[in-house]
């Protein structure tokens, strides 16, 4: 079963839906696929803090990434994203999506600042920025008389980009130009296996946040898109680099953590220890406002000093009324919790959060194969190095996902998409999948990268990690092969592959830079 579209694009956030909707209205046909039932199921939904707008402090911008980054993010594409972003927000987010952004009673935008920037200069809608985001780019682009072109394929999921070396059917194919053509699609719902053939190809499939057992990710944060890539001859760089955020609800039973927003140190919280005592002053002159390597560890730190489970951030000296107003999703969901953040401190706790590494491209986010894209947190374009700054991701997936698009414009007149009858076919395995040994195979990889692949790493701890996934990922492809194909399987394959990239790259480097941090 074949299909063809223009442009495929896997993935659901920020970043995807701007290089659709740059794509779209020149008229081209777009494919918008998620693995998901609700395309607004995505990382992006759950961007707390805010997106930064630039105009007036290019240069400071500049500054503050390489600063944050250990001086490691890579100039040409600060330069680039601060000198393009804020016409980018105003005409996608503003103008053309309707962003309902926090503005004063002149009607001028309010801005808030988070750790290791210079200025106030991010822009917000309560404590629920990505959401509101992610919805009002649905919204614009479900408009079907404006946009008959775009198409949103739910509950389908991405198995392997498509290459006449991979998988053509004659031996001459495997000579031609190695460039992607599109993607194998698994139908959750009908169970069939579908061949998008396309012009280019767009990863915005996101980070790999939710490999850890504790994380601030979507579920579908394990790295689908860096796993595909490598295996279709992309390269994937810089993965040892995960950041972790230094506040998330230390409560509940899920392994995705409740995220507690950077804006709220921005906006006056300090972190106290279990004796009541303010501890950042010890780590860093920039107390709660230092870059969120330092302050993830300084809490891994006291927690471990205090023997306690967590450490609190307390924003209770600032108005009743006014944290009820500026935070209502945090404060409901602490009040849920039995945390009245307005009377008493939060708990906290560092949690898996950012993949700063990833699908290696340029600064139009050409890959290192011909005819894919990566955009958003899957791509490494260098903007973050070693270690992001706050906000920055937003932006990221904004400016990257309009670049592409840009470039792909400028190239897809003269492109013809490949002759399906050329692929091969899916052939699905026979045996029933046992749900049972996904679900411990997931718990297995989720604990190992928390436990020893973590904030804090060192040689032994990795060398253990290992020798783990080695007999984990030797276990999975022999139960791949046979196995019926179901979503937990193709992310089960694909996230063992992911993590041991990282681990891989925790290894080779020795060297403790900004969010990467090993002991010996």
């Amino acid at each position: 079963m074949s299909y063809k579209t223009d442009v495929l694009i896997l993935g659901t956030g920020i970043a995807g839906l701007s290089s659709a909707v740059t794509l779209a209205e020149k008229g081209y046909q777009v494919t918008i696929v998620t693995r998901e039932k609700d395309p607004a199921a995505t990382n992006t939904v759950w961007a707390q803090g805010g997106i930064i707008y630039a105009k007036g402090s290019e240069n400071e911008l500049v500054d503050d990434i390489m600063k944050a980054s250990s001086g490691t993010s890579y100039l040409p594409a600060a330069e680039l994203v601060a000198k393009h972003s804020s016409e980018l927000l105003e005409e996608f987010l503003v103008q053309k999506a309707g962003v309902d952004f926090e503005r004063n009673n002149l009607g001028e935008f309010e801005f808030t600042k988070e750790a290791a920037h210079s200025c106030a200069r991010i822009l917000y809608k309560g404590d629920y920025t990505g959401r509101e985001i992610q919805i009002s780019l649905l919204r614009y682009l479900n408009d079907k008389n404006k946009f008959p072109n775009v198409k949103f394929l739910t509950s389908h999921t991405a198995i392997d980009l498509l290459t006449s070396l991979h998988h053509g059917i004659e031996i001459p194919q495997r000579y031609e130009e190695n460039k992607v053509l599109g993607a194998y699609l698994y139908d959750q719902e009908s169970k069939v296996v579908k061949k998008y053939m396309a012009k280019f190809t767009i990863l915005a499939t996101g980070g790999v946040g939710s490999l850890y057992l504790h994380h601030t990710n979507s579920e579908g944060a394990r790295g689908d898109g860096h796993a595909m890539a490598k295996r279709a001859g992309a390269q994937v760089i810089d993965m040892e680099f995960i950041q972790f955020h230094p506040t998330t609800f230390y409560g509940g039973s899920t392994h995705r953590r409740f995220l507690i927003s950077e804006a709220v140190r921005g906006e006056g919280g300090v972190l106290i220890n279990s004796k009541g005592e303010r501890f950042m002053r010890k780590y860093s002159s920039d107390l709660e406002l230092a870059s969120r390597d330092i302050v993830a560890r300084a809490i891994a730190e006291e927690i471990i000093i205090s023997q306690n489970d967590c450490v609190y951030l307390d924003i209770t000296h600032k108005p009743q009324e006014w944290v009820k107003t500026r935070f209502p999703t945090i404060y409901k969901h602490c009040l849920e919790h039995d945390v009245d953040i307005t009377k008493e401190p939060i708990p906290v706790v560092p949690a898996a959060h950012y993949t700063c590494g990833g699908v290696k491209t340029d600064l139009n986010g050409r890959t290192t194969i011909s005819h894919l894209y990566a955009v958003g947190e899957v791509a490494c374009t260098g903007l973050h190095g070693a270690n992001r700054l706050a906000s920055t991701s937003l932006l990221e997936g904004l400016s990257f996902g309009a670049f592409a698009a840009r470039d792909i414009e400028k190239r897809i007149d003269a492109e013809e998409i490949y002759s399906a009858q050329k692929i091969r076919e899916w052939v699905d395995g026979t045996k029933e999948v046992d749900t049972a040994l996904i679900q411990q195979d997931w718990l297995t990889l989720k604990q190992t990268m928390w436990n020893y692949v973590g904030l804090t790493r060192s040689r032994d701890r990795l060398i253990r990690a290992n020798a783990m996934f080695r007999e984990l990922k030797d276990e999975i492809d022999r139960f791949y092969k046979d196995a019926k194909l179901v979503d937990s399987l193709i992310g089960l394959r694909n996230s063992v592959e992911v993590a041991q990239m990282v681990l891989t790259a925790s290894l080779r480097n020795n060297k403790s830079v900004g969010c990467f941090y090993r002991k010996s």
